[in-house]
């Protein structure tokens, strides 16, 4: 069982994926870069956000570890309800149409379902599952994998997700009017739509994602897929996560006319998030709340409502705000606000990606605000990884098993 605390790198290279996939909604690329490590190469990564498209390209375009995909990944900046598989390809069309898709996956949009909205489901505009299932019918994939929040759970959804689930694999469900309708299904098998804790797979952060995995009925025929167990028996904690980038911040300004207010600043947040962390032990530990993104519609860089502040602020950090970088913080002077405030520091862009668990290599795009959102609103690698090996394993026996009956 993995115990280290440090968020891992992308992967090693290979020259020939495996398997592959597509992914709308991509954001950021918290779950391209989890379903990468897991060992799928992105034929196309699909997101409307121009800033998290940017990111997308500037690190494929940076890392070695992406050389497969700067080969055969097709970026795309569209709506997702524009997007058209087998017209939008370039790199890929020619892998895509000779060997099939192995993995549809999105973290389609979550306001609709969220606790922090209004929770109108199907009838919020931003609501992408009918599309989702439109690309399943376009594409075939061998397996699919839709990820949304906690709230998509709710007894209040249950009639929608017997819909999206009747609609992959046949059966009945209850409409708009009350009344049982039937759908033929596309030829699936969901074989999990359950919920996983991000701190189970070393994110220092609570934050449940509701995830779904079907697999096309001629590949699970007669396997048996497995939904990811934990990789970390204890949470990693706030304070181990964040020390490093803390000392390093903080570092700056241990000598000089700020030495004295520097020190003491670190010591009083290390000590509180340390505190937190063996207060809580045995009931979660001293992780961070939920981080949010926002929309582009509300909300500005911060760490989220009040009770999320709140918890903050007992792990020694000011959720009032997100901090300049370390440069950035040195050359406007800014460390009174973003490093000395009353209730501590506050979070830089980095820190924030490390609480979601991104690798330290990967960057972002755009300003202070627009990098903070596009990490907010991510879906953790490491919980990406666990699912996307979870769905390997089940490709992979598939396989071996058609290739010996060939």
């Amino acid at each position: 069982m993995t115990h280290t605390n440090e968020p891992e790198r992308a992967t090693t290279v290979s020259a020939k994926r495996e398997f592959t996939s597509i992914e709308i909604c991509a954001g950021a690329g918290g779950q391209a870069i989890g379903l990468h490590q897991a060992g799928f190469g992105h034929l196309a990564l699909v997101e409307i956000d121009g800033y998290a498209v940017d990111t997308l390209r500037l690190n494929i375009e940076d890392h070695e570890v992406w050389a497969w995909e700067r080969e055969y990944c097709d970026v795309l900046s569209a709506d997702v309800k524009e997007f058209e598989p087998y017209r939008d390809l370039q790199k890929s069309a020619e892998l895509l149409r000779r060997d099939g898709l192995d993995l549809l996956a999105g973290g389609v949009p979550c306001p609709p379902f969220s606790h922090a909205g209004k929770q109108l489901g199907k009838d919020d505009e931003r609501d992408l599952f009918p599309r989702m299932l439109e690309l399943v019918t376009t594409l075939n994939p061998r397996a699919v994998m839709i990820e949304n929040v906690r709230g998509i759970m709710d007894p209040k959804f249950s009639d929608y997700r017997d819909w999206i689930k009747a609609r992959l694999e046949g059966g009945t469900y209850r409409g708009d009017d009350g009344q049982l309708a039937h759908e033929e299904g596309l030829g699936y098998t969901v074989s999990r739509w359950g919920v996983l804790e991000a701190s189970d797979f070393g994110v220092p952060q609570l934050r449940p994602r509701a995830i779904l995995v079907a697999f096309r009925d001629d590949v699970i025929k007669d396997l048996k897929y497995e939904w990811p167990t934990a990789t970390h028996e204890e949470p990693v904690s706030v304070a181990k996560s964040l020390e490093p980038s803390m000392r390093e911040r903080y570092g700056k300004y241990f000598e000089g006319a700020h030495s004295k207010q520097a020190h003491a600043h670190f010591d009083r947040w290390l000590t509180k998030a340390k505190e937190r962390d063996a207060e809580l032990k045995g009931k979660g530990g001293g992780i961070a709340p939920t981080l949010v993104g926002g929309s582009k519609k509300h909300g500005g860089a911060d760490l989220g409502p009040s009770r999320a502040k709140a918890a903050w602020k007992q792990l020694g950090i000011s959720g009032m705000g997100v901090a300049n970088d370390i440069d950035t913080c040195k050359e406007k002077k800014t460390e009174g606000r973003d490093l000395f405030g009353p209730d501590g520091p506050m979070l830089t862009v980095r820190q924030a990606a490390i609480i979601q668990g991104f690798p330290t290599e990967w960057d972002f795009s755009g300003g202070k605000t627009a990098q903070y959102r596009q990490v907010g609103n991510a879906f953790p690698p490491p919980v990406a990884k666990a699912v996307g090996k979870s769905i390997i394993d089940v490709l992979k026996a598939a396989r071996e098993r058609d290739q010996k009956k060939a």
